[in-house]
């Protein structure tokens, strides 16, 4: 490595809500002042690469005559080593990182995924026709480097350009560079890119281009997947909005597929509704779904098996497997009840001026017992965590109806009106499984502290009796 250089950026206040990006937009221009190297490779920290074809595989498409005029980069899927054989914690994302990715090949191409990307420098200074603004001719794309990286002039440049007061009153952020304006500045990149008239390319070798480290503790997953939802909700809610601005400049279809990733995190809205209400009303005896014997249970029937049934089969096209594909639908409610609300929560306040959110890490240090604990799957709760609560709350109310509504059947009460909301509860109960196992027989650090068992249960008794206070008013 001939030419290995480390850049620390500058601090400052000014700079601070840049995160990601204005790192990336600093890495950005001191390359530009060493080599301006036509090709860029985004990788992140703790990415390594698996196959050394891969540069040939992303030049064959940003060489190739017919493409590279609107070319902006070459996306790989993120893989990861390390992950357990059944996949506890749903971390491969094979939907988002391999299925989706492909379908939209067929369109304008793939979103960045922040890593395992090959950029066109082109691309980050305006649209394939676009004129390079002129404030920017020291690092922009056709600047001649035809000095030494080690001559002063190129270091005293370098200084110069990673510094933070650099971009004050430049596009840079906003029309040049990685963009501004979400902690998800690599998906918030890839689709004004493609706004602007680029387009990309996937390419999923069978042997990975990349590997990665994913997280092996359940706090970890669950704050990775926040930021991402507070990320999502600053590009739906901005001006730069897929579902307008999108589909304006990309068309309506991939203008929803935008939408549908900016939407992940409002999911925890029907959600949280499945997770508490039929059972609530289950504990009253009161029926909200159609009887056994009723043409609409059809429907329901049908809708359910549906919905899982294609994404089972979405799964085991993806290279999954049934176990992989339950831990998955699994995390999807455990997310849907943590991750996903807490994220629009905070979200919601900042836009009030209630709460602040800054950029966080997720850690990938490695315990030894902890590690032993995820190679036998079992979950790692560990951390006095808020973000459990409802999650372990839900647990409780559907354990207990689940239990009032057996006890019925067996004293032989006719429960017809009241089946679909007891099926509901038994598969929250087969899916909370681990969570009751952490609450009550395990001994080890993994398991749910006794504080936050405790407000839950609290939390439940208190929804118990609201629910009541409710129906006896009602009566």
């Amino acid at each position: 490595m001939p030419n290995l250089i480390y850049v620390s950026r500058e601090k400052s206040r000014t700079s601070s809500h840049n995160f990601k990006a204005g790192a990336l937009n600093v890495m950005l221009r001191v390359s530009a002042t060493m080599t301006n190297a036509p090709i860029i490779l985004n990788l992140d920290c703790d990415m390594y690469s698996n196959d050394p074809r891969t540069p040939l595989r992303a030049l064959c498409y940003l060489l190739d005559p017919k493409l590279k005029s609107q070319l902006a980069y070459v996306q790989f899927p993120q893989i990861f080593h390390g992950i357990n054989k059944n996949d506890t914690y749903s971390c491969e994302y094979k939907r988002e990182f391999c299925c989706n990715p492909l379908g939209l090949d067929g369109m304008l191409g793939p979103t960045y995924v922040g890593t395992g990307c090959f950029f066109n420098r082109r691309a980050f200074f305006g649209g394939p026709s676009a004129i390079v603004p002129s404030e920017i001719p020291e690092v922009g794309p056709d600047s001649v480097v035809n000095m030494f990286i080690q001559s002063q002039p190129i270091l005293e440049l370098a200084h110069k350009v990673a510094g933070c007061n650099y971009e004050y009153k430049t596009k840079w952020g906003y029309e040049v560079g990685f963009r501004y304006g979400s902690l998800n500045e690599d998906f918030f990149t890839g689709f004004r890119l493609q706004c602007e008239g680029w387009r990309s390319i996937f390419c999923n070798p069978k042997r990975a281009a990349f590997l990665g480290d994913a997280p092996i503790n359940l706090v970890d997953v669950l704050n990775q997947l926040q930021r991402w939802s507070i990320g999502f909700l600053q590009v739906m809610f901005s001006s730069f909005s897929p579902l307008t601005f999108g589909t304006r400049y990309l068309g309506p279809l991939m203008g929803l597929a935008y939408t549908h990733y900016c939407l992940w995190p409002t999911w925890f809205i029907p959600l949280t509704i499945y997770a508490f209400l039929p059972q609530l009303c289950l504990l009253h005896g009161l029926s909200i779904f159609p009887k056994l014997s009723e043409p609409y249970f059809i429907l329901y029937v049908f809708l359910v098996l549906g919905a899982y049934g294609q994404a089972l089969l979405e799964f085991l096209i993806g290279e999954g497997t049934v176990q992989k594909w339950w831990n998955e639908q699994r995390m999807w409610m455990i997310r849907g009840l943590s991750a996903f609300g807490y994220g629009c929560i905070e979200f919601f306040l900042k836009c009030l001026g209630i709460s602040t959110y800054g950029f966080g890490l997720t850690s990938k240090v490695i315990d030894d017992e902890q590690s032993k604990r995820y190679g036998l799957g079992m979950f790692e709760f560990g951390a006095s965590s808020n973000m459990f609560v409802p999650l372990i709350t839900a647990a409780i109310i559907n354990l207990v109806s689940f239990l009032m509504g057996l006890l019925q059947v067996l004293r032989g009460c006719k429960m017809e009106g009241l089946f679909l909301q007891m099926f509901l509860a038994g598969f929250v109960v087969l899916n909370a499984l681990p969570i009751y196992e952490a609450m009550v027989l395990r001994n080890d650090k993994g398991r749910i502290p006794f504080k936050i068992t405790a407000t839950s249960t609290c939390l439940a008794l208190a929804l118990y009796g609201l629910v009541s206070l409710l129906l006896g008013n009602r009566n």
